[in-house]
């Protein structure tokens, strides 16, 4: 676990793995790119980079900033990322990332999964 120090200085990097439901791929991708968004929307994470990518089995990994330790906490009692997360449980389950075979690779390879909306339904 980060020091106190770290965590109050800088954000908290999160690296999540989430496992599509049969069928629910595209579903899973889609409410991908909007995560951030709502984060952002929310205030709990800053503008910095993230990254999407998609392991060989389908699972979705992402990487991104929380403001704080204090934005996690926040989250757990934010009506929109509560809404958020029922989303997730519908499509996706999420894995621990030993889970993921590449991440036993020296150099895990994925491909990349772009976090811009796309227009349309």
């Amino acid at each position: 676990m980060p020091s106190k120090r770290t965590t109050a200085a800088r954000g908290v990097v999160a690296l999540v793995a989430y496992r599509p439901k049969r069928g629910k791929a595209a579903a899973l991708r889609r409410l991908t790119q909007r995560h951030l968004v709502v984060l952002r929307g929310e205030g709990l994470v800053g503008d910095g980079p993230s990254l999407a990518m998609t392991a060989a089995d389908g699972t979705v990994l992402e990487a991104f900033e929380w403001k704080s330790a204090a934005a996690i906490a926040a989250a757990h009692s934010n009506p929109q990322v509560q809404k958020l997360w029922v989303e997730y449980a519908k499509v996706c389950a999420y894995v621990p990332l030993s889970q993921v075979k590449e991440t036993g690779d020296l150099f895990a390879l994925f491909t990349p999964l772009s976090l811009r909306q796309s227009a349309g339904p």
